[in-house]
């Protein structure tokens, strides 16, 4: 009997450690999902911005991006039917992931000696189209200029949303925050706020988790983004997109767990969200921050917070800083606007504000990181390009 259980233990751990090697307990980062942010560098022409393009923030990782290239002119088109349904109903938040793009795009072409001169498509932002499919939303027009490799430039391959815990009791420098704001491009017709102070700080964080809570309990929002979750690893590999168990701020061992477990429903992946939200990355975090624009449905000013928010996001890397979006409070303005609802949740964030001129398009949390996290799957050049 002792023999029999002997093999029926390695039998099993044998098949463990194949359902392991599936799942890709082992594997974090590794796989052709991930080889654009390790190849990043290596494409020449308007091909190389592009290579950078892919690799910058964006709304749930739907990577909603197709660009038209030329030898001199690139076209940034948005993928409108990678959208986010209800909890992006008119695409504010794919606008700033476009928006993230152009600047990584920027970056790379001052890199590699060009001026990049952006031209962005104006108009306003309209709900989801019934038949979805591309659509300009700027223009890079390319000439030769000096070769300006920045910090910035260098941190896009580390630039990871770290969801993980921040480190609570380590302040970040007043100057530091001070190159946020200028980063930010205020004059631009941008505002960042930072909230840096307890009373100030729990106000937003209470509103991020009050909107988290409204979020789950609406069952179009869970199924909405439920339909680009990862959990599989075969999934991750084919689709090369979505969160995943890896990014999603949990410990090693609990995401080698999660990997091997069967898949949970939706109500309890939202309810874990709903979860870390409240008890790990609003309280964690030193300092919460907003991005304000004065039309929050206007093309280009959502384009022009996201360039700023990967800026910011860029330096911030640099300075061994973490960052992540916390944007339930405005995807519930959004969710409101669209059932013509009364404006609870954008009258929460005026209150907030102070300056009725000034809307918020954008929230975040920052601080310095308890540890390392893993980058995200992306999508290869050649299936973004048009």
């Amino acid at each position: 009997m002792l023999q029999g259980a002997g093999i029926s233990a390695l039998s099993l751990a044998g098949a463990g450690a194949w359902w392991s090697d599936r799942e890709g307990v082992f594997s974090v980062g590794e796989g052709p999902a991930y080889e654009p942010w390790r190849n990043w560098s290596a494409e020449q022409g308007p091909l190389a911005l592009v290579s950078a393009g892919i690799l910058a923030a964006n709304p749930h990782n739907t990577q909603p991006w197709r660009f038209k290239l030329a030898d001199e002119r690139i076209e940034i088109h948005a993928d409108t039917a990678r959208n986010l349904g209800t909890f992006d109903p008119y695409l504010r938040e794919m606008h700033i992931g476009l928006g993230c793009a152009v600047e990584n795009m920027v970056l790379a072409a001052a890199a590699r000696g060009r001026e990049a001169k952006v031209t962005l498509v104006d108009g306003s932002l309209e709900p989801i189209p019934a038949a979805p499919r591309p659509s300009l939303v700027a223009i890079i027009e390319l000439a030769p200029g000096p070769r300006r490799q920045d910090e910035l430039y260098d941190a896009i391959p580390r630039r990871h949303t770290n969801r993980a815990p921040y480190d609570r009791g380590r302040a970040i420098a007043p100057e530091l925050l001070g190159s946020l704001h200028s980063l930010a491009g205020e004059s631009t017709g941008l505002k960042l706020l930072l909230f840096s102070a307890d009373s100030e700080r729990k106000k937003l964080g209470d509103l991020m988790v009050a909107a988290t809570e409204t979020i789950i309990a609406d069952q179009r929002m869970v199924d909405d983004s439920q339909r680009w979750f990862r959990q599989r690893w075969a999934d991750v590999q084919k689709f090369r997109d979505g969160p995943t168990l890896d990014t999603a701020g949990l410990s090693p061992l609990v995401a080698a767990l999660a990997k091997i477990a069967p898949a949970p429903s939706p109500e309890r992946n939202h309810r874990y969200w709903l979860d870390a939200t409240r008890d790990v990355q609003v309280p964690s975090a030193p300092v919460l921050g907003l991005i304000a624009v004065e039309a929050l449905y206007d093309r280009a000013q959502a384009i022009r917070a996201g360039r700023a928010w990967q800026r910011m996001h860029l330096f911030a890397t640099t300075r061994g800083l973490a960052m992540q979006p916390i944007n339930q409070p405005v995807e519930l303005v959004d969710r409101e606007r669209q059932l013509a609802r009364e404006p609870v949740a954008a009258r929460a964030l005026a209150s907030l504000v102070g300056d009725p001129s000034w809307k918020p398009t954008f929230a975040f949390r920052l601080g310095y990181p308890t540890r390392d996290v893993p980058p995200s799957p992306r999508r290869a050049v050649g299936d973004v390009v048009i």
